[in-house]
C-alpha cells in the first residue's frame, strides 16, 4: 500500500468515525432543547435512560428501555418530540425506536423491536407552522408581504386544556376568569387577565388552556404563547439585524397574546419599552392580554411604573397551593387520562405528603409508574413509601383535619365523635373550637372544607371559633397554657 492510499484510509476512517457519532451529537442536542421544555423529575425518568442508536440521512433511531416507556413517550411527549427532532436535524426528519423487551421463551434474555415514531407534521399550527425565533439563517418570519392576517404556529401544548385542570378553592377566581376569557377574547373586563402564584402550581397551564379553548372556538383569531425570555431574546435580535418595526408590527397583528413569566422583564428597559407599546396597542384595540408572574403587581421589582399601572387595569387572580381534596382530584384526573388504576391508600398517601406544587405532585406520580414499570413491581403502599422519600424529604409533613380532631380530642378527653356532634356542651364546644382554629392554622384546608369536617357547619362557624380562640389566648392565661400544649403535641407528631 502506497502512502497516497494510507491516507485515503485515513481520511476515509476518519469521516466514517464522525458520521458515526452523529447520532450523539443529534441526540444532545435534542435533549438540550428538551431539558428547558420538562420538569427535572419528568426529564430524569423519561428522556435520561433514552440512548441514541444511529442516524441514517433524516432519520434519527433512539433506544428506550421498555413497550410501555415507547407508548408513554408517544403519548405525552409527541408533540415536543416532534418540534425538537425538526429543529435540530430539519424539514423532513423522523424518529424511530429501538425498543428493549423480553424474550417470552427465555425470561433471562432479551431482544430488541424497532418502531416507528409519529410522523412529523410540517402544517401543525395556525395553517402554517412558522418559527418565531429571529435568524440570518431563516427568512424574516415576522411580516408576510400580502397577507393581512400572520400564519403563526401558537406555539401551545394540545394537552394544556380546562378539562385537565381541576378546580379548587385554591384557583376559583383565576380558571373562572380564565373561561369567561376564552368565551369572550378582549371583550370582557379582565384584560388584561394578570394569572400569579408559586413555582409548579399550574400559572402555565391555565394560560395555555385559555389559548387553546380560543383557538377551538374562534378559528380566525391569532393566539400567541411566548414567554418573557423569548420575547426579550427576540427583541435583542430585531434590534441586532436591524428589523425592530417588523418585531412590534408583527406583534400588533396578535388577536391573544399570552406572556409567561412577565417579571423577567424587569430591569430590561428597552424590552419594557417595546411592550409597553404592544400592550397600549392590543388593548386599545380590543385584543386579549393574558400575564403570568410569580408575584401580583403590586409586589413585582424593576418593572416601570407605567407598565405595572397597565397590569392592573384588569384582574389580577392569584393561584394558591392545592388543599388536600383538590390534590386527590388531581391524580384522580391524571390516572383516568393515563387509563391507570391505583388503590385509593396509595392516591391518599401521594396527596398527603406531596403538597408543595401540581408540578411535583405529577412527577411523584410518574416516578412511581415508571418504577413499577421497569421493576415489574405491583404499585402498593409499600413501594409508594419508598418512591417518595426523596419528595417527602423535600416537603414538609401535613396534618389532616381528622389527626388534628383526634389529638385535641385525646388531650382534652373528648370524643372525635363529640366533637363532630351538635351538643353546645361547653367543654366540647371547647374542643371543637380549638380543633378548628389549628385545622384553619396548620392544614391547606379552606374553611367550607374545615367546617364539612365538623357535622356540616358552614364557614362563618369556623371564623367564629378562630375569633373566640384568638380572644380568649390573648385575655386566658389558663387558657393560653392549654393551647401551648396543644401545639407541642402536633408538632411532635409533626416531627
Amino acid at each position: 500500500m502506497n502512502f497516497i492510499s494510507v491516507r485515503k484510509v485515513i481520511h476515509i476512517s476518519y469521516f466514517a468515525k464522525i458520521m458515526s457519532e452523529k447520532h450523539i451529537e443529534y441526540w444532545e442536542k435534542c435533549l438540550d432543547i428538551i431539558k428547558d421544555n420538562v420538569n427535572m423529575q419528568s426529564y430524569k425518568t423519561w428522556f435520561s435512560p433514552i440512548t441514541p442508536v444511529k442516524q441514517e440521512g433524516k432519520v434519527l433511531t433512539i433506544q428506550v428501555p421498555s413497550l410501555f416507556f415507547y407508548e408513554w413517550l408517544e403519548e405525552h411527549y409527541v408533540n415536543l418530540i416532534r418540534r425538537t427532532i425538526k429543529k435540530v436535524i430539519g424539514q423532513g426528519a423522523r424518529l424511530e425506536y429501538n425498543i428493549i423487551v423480553e424474550n417470552s421463551s427465555d425470561s433471562g434474555s432479551q431482544r430488541t423491536i424497532n418502531m416507528p415514531g409519529s410522523q412529523i407534521n410540517t402544517n401543525e399550527g395556525m395553517e402554517v407552522s412558522m418559527p418565531l425565533n429571529i435568524s440570518n439563517s431563516i427568512k424574516n418570519p415576522f411580516i408576510i408581504p400580502g397577507l393581512k392576517k400572520v400564519k403563526v404556529d401558537p406555539q401551545l401544548n394540545v394537552n394544556f386544556i380546562f378539562d385537565k385542570y381541576i378546580e379548587g378553592e385554591c384557583n376559583r377566581l383565576a380558571r373562572s376568569a380564565g373561561l369567561a376569557v376564552a368565551s369572550k377574547p378582549g371583550g370582557t373586563a379582565f384584560n388584561p387577565l394578570f394569572i400569579y402564584g408559586g413555582v409548579g402550581l399550574g400559572k402555565t397551564h391555565l394560560a395555555q388552556a385559555i389559548g387553546n379553548e380560543i383557538r377551538n372556538s374562534f378559528k380566525n383569531k391569532v393566539v400567541l404563547y411566548v414567554s418573557a425570555e423569548q420575547f426579550t431574546n427576540q427583541y435583542v435580535e430585531s434590534v441586532r439585524n436591524n428589523i425592530v418595526n417588523d418585531f412590534l408590527n408583527f406583534y400588533q397583528l396578535i388577536d391573544v397574546l399570552i406572556v409567561d413569566d412577565v417579571q423577567f422583564l424587569a430591569n430590561k428597559e428597552k424590552t419594557q419599552d417595546i411592550f409597553f407599546h404592544i400592550f397600549n396597542h392590543l388593548h386599545q384595540t380590543e385584543k386579549q392580554l393574558i400575564l403570568t408572574s410569580d408575584t401580583p403587581p403590586k409586589d413585582m421589582k424593576g418593572l416601570e411604573e407605567r407598565l405595572l399601572s397597565r397590569f392592573k387595569w384588569g384582574l389580577s387572580a392569584d393561584i394558591q397551593k392545592p388543599d388536600f381534596e383538590t390534590r386527590v382530584a388531581i391524580l384522580e384526573n391524571k390516572m383516568h387520562a393515563d387509563g391507570i388504576e391505583l388503590p385509593r391508600e396509595v392516591v391518599e398517601y401521594v396527596a398527603y405528603h406531596v403538597n408543595t406544587s401540581v408540578r411535583e405532585l405529577e412527577g411523584a406520580l410518574i416516578s412511581m409508574l415508571a418504577q413499577a414499570s421497569f421493576n415489574k413491581k405491583e404499585i402498593n403502599i409499600n413501594l409508594a413509601k419508598e418512591i417518595l422519600k426523596n419528595f417527602i424529604k423535600k416537603t414538609s409533613k401535613e396534618l389532616t383535619i381528622e389527626h388534628i380532631q383526634r389529638l385535641v380530642g385525646d388531650h382534652l378527653s373528648i370524643t372525635v365523635e363529640d366533637i363532630k356532634s351538635k351538643t353546645r356542651k361547653r367543654e366540647i364546644v371547647q374542643a371543637r373550637q380549638i380543633s378548628m382554629f389549628f385545622s384553619k392554622k396548620l392544614t391547606n384546608s379552606s374553611l367550607c372544607v374545615i367546617g364539612k369536617h365538623f357535622g356540616g357547619r358552614d364557614h362563618s362557624t369556623v371564623i367564629h371559633a378562630c375569633q373566640t380562640v384568638n380572644d380568649l389566648k390573648d385575655t386566658d392565661v389558663e387558657y393560653n397554657n392549654k393551647l401551648n400544649e396543644i401545639q407541642k403535641i402536633i408538632n411532635i407528631n409533626l416531627g
